[in-house]
């Protein structure tokens, strides 16, 4: 999965029993069965995995490279890379995503947003006091 050896895919889990309350700052690979009340950011840029299961419930931002949701997100996800949502996958918030697989039954309440590679935007183009592209000088 998204080029890892799978051997080193996951190196936390949060149980199925536990709850969290507050921020959660991982690196490398996370597994979440239980809940978190908090933040989950991934400290790692692009090596991070986040794997959001059909039991888990986040409340609060998430932020990583490559993220996996079967289960239930209410705040803004930012996926530096692959964002994928499953079928029980439930997002209540904006997402904004580099690349998006969403299976039949996935669920995004919000706005997605692409996100390409941080270029910056062109700026407007001037000819003798007239915009370009339709601008007004």
């Amino acid at each position: 999965m998204f080029g890892r050896n799978a051997k080193s895919e996951i190196d936390s889990l949060i149980g199925i029993s536990a709850r969290i309350e507050g921020d959660l700052v991982f690196t490398g690979g996370l597994r979440i069965d239980g809940e978190v009340h908090g933040n989950v950011v991934a400290a790692d840029g692009n090596e991070s995995v986040l794997i959001v299961s059909e039991h888990a419930r986040i409340e609060g931002e998430v932020r990583c490279a490559n993220l996996v949701v079967n289960g239930y997100i209410a705040g803004t996800v930012y996926s530096s890379e692959l964002l994928e949502l499953q079928p029980k996958g439930r997002i209540h918030g904006d997402v904004h995503y580099r690349l998006l697989e969403m299976h039949g039954g996935a669920l995004v309440t919000g706005k997605l947003t692409h996100q390409t590679d941080l270029a910056p935007a062109p700026e407007p183009v001037f000819h003798l006091g007239v915009a370009a592209e339709g601008a007004s000088a």
